[in-house]
């Protein structure tokens, strides 16, 4: 019951939630050491750059045997991404509403069966079928895995696990096209599906064992479809989050644009065999999983989005160089590889920063946000890949879409996430 000297109280407004880029990341203390978490949520994340990266050497084997063209193989790529597109707009909301792991092994089943019915498929229109299912088995890892972090950090604690994390997937484009390129040495290239099958397996018992919820019940999205939409609504209304979504996937088309053209560029342009163009490909990875190391030492100095800005126009810039070398015809086959290890380390210090700094904005969404994001950057991928191969297969085509790429992603940066009002996110960690 009130009182009359209640009721003549002044009345304190409730505080005002803080804005979506603070907000830190709910206390889970039921948190696995980090060390094992990035060991495990990376392998996971690893099956992605596997299905993309170790099929590389044997694409035009494939298109010869198949008899089909290299533009019609390139698009069983493309069919990849816009799998993984699409497995993180389901998986990512599903994430939320049934917790991570069931939806990361269901996702690793469909991933296994896909590969093992490459086997039998009989041309290149089964085949590029076959890798959208691939691809959307293979997206649980990848949105979920950036579910589980964002459950966990917040703000540049996000920011360095994530970089971590590339540690571990930056291995996979190193070691993929290397081991693509010696099983071609025993098996056919329906062996690579093989191994990826296997690799499938072995995530399947290793989640099974070793992962642990980070999404309590109390804190799941149990609004059924029309949650999912009104969720996703919301995320689109954030200009900032929509303007760092699309930074980073075209980011990542400029990074694709280099793995659906190495190939032919590297073999076809250049003269080199499987095996050297493993290892030439393996060396570009190098330098993008070195620029994700440093990206946590960077960022004790310089914050997420400085860092962002910087890397991609140092990107752009040596695209450019890239097309400019390429077009003249100087300097051969390292004219061409020197400046794409260069964008390839910028890309590894944007790639970290800007899935951060747009997931810190939606913590109380993480799956969705992550799912939305990672379709954009799949997707992205997807659209512009095949432009490498529309545009000729050779080294000017694959700087052309590079450069354009990052150009355009500096574009949105300056016009729509606009870094110098970008606050700071606020860094937590339930670890």
């Amino acid at each position: 019951m009130t009182t009359a000297q209640d009721r003549a109280a002044p009345q304190v407004p409730a505080p005002a939630p803080p804005p979506p880029e603070e907000r830190p990341a709910a206390p889970n203390r039921t948190a696995p050491n980090r060390t094992s978490l990035v060991l495990v949520l990376g392998a996971f994340v690893a099956v992605g750059a596997f299905t993309i990266d170790m099929y590389l050497p044997a694409l035009p084997t494939i298109t010869e045997e198949l008899g089909t063209t290299s533009a019609a193989v390139q698009l069983t790529l493309t069919g990849t991404l816009v799998g993984l597109g699409l497995g993180q707009l389901v998986l990512g909301p599903l994430s939320d509403a049934l917790g991570r792991r069931r939806p990361l092994l269901a996702g690793t089943a469909l991933y296994v069966l896909a590969s093992l019915l490459v086997l039998v498929a009989p041309d290149v229109g089964v085949l590029g079928v076959l890798r959208v299912l691939q691809g959307m088995g293979s997206a649980a890892g990848a949105v979920i895995a950036m579910a589980v972090v964002r459950d966990l950090y917040s703000g540049r604690a996000a920011a360095t696990v994530l970089s971590r994390l590339f540690l571990v997937l930056g291995a996979a484009p190193v070691l993929a096209p290397t081991i693509g390129g010696e099983l071609l040495r025993v098996t056919s290239w329906r062996g690579i599906f093989v191994a990826l099958a296997v690799y499938g397996l072995v995530l399947l018992a290793v989640g099974a064992v070793a992962l642990r919820e980070t999404l309590p019940p109390e804190r799941r999205e149990h609004s059924g479809v029309a949650g999912t939409l009104r969720t996703y609504r919301e995320l689109l209304r954030d200009r900032t989050y929509v303007g760092l979504v699309l930074v980073a996937g075209l980011t990542m088309a400029g990074l694709f644009s280099y793995v659906s053209g190495s190939s032919f560029v590297y073999q076809q342009q250049f003269g080199l065999d499987e095996q050297q163009f493993g290892l030439l490909f393996g060396a570009g990875a190098f330098w993008l999983i070195a620029a994700t190391q440093l990206n946590p030492v960077v960022l004790r100095r310089w914050s997420p989005a400085q860092v962002l800005v910087a890397a991609t126009g140092a990107g752009a810039l040596a695209g450019a160089v890239l097309v400019g070398l390429a077009a003249t015809g100087t300097g051969g086959v390292f004219a061409v590889a020197v400046p794409l290890w260069a964008v390839l380390s910028c890309c590894g210090l944007a790639l970290p920063n800007a899935p951060a700094l747009a997931l810190s904005r939606h913590g109380e969404a993480a799956g969705a946000a992550a799912a939305l994001l990672g379709a954009v950057q799949f997707g992205v991928g997807a659209a512009v890949a095949p432009l490498v191969g529309l545009l000729g297969n050779d080294a000017v085509a694959m700087g052309t879409v590079v450069v354009g790429a990052l150009v355009l992603a500096i574009a949105v940066l300056v016009g729509v996430v606009r870094p110098w009002r970008l606050a700071e996110p606020q860094e937590s960690t339930a670890i």
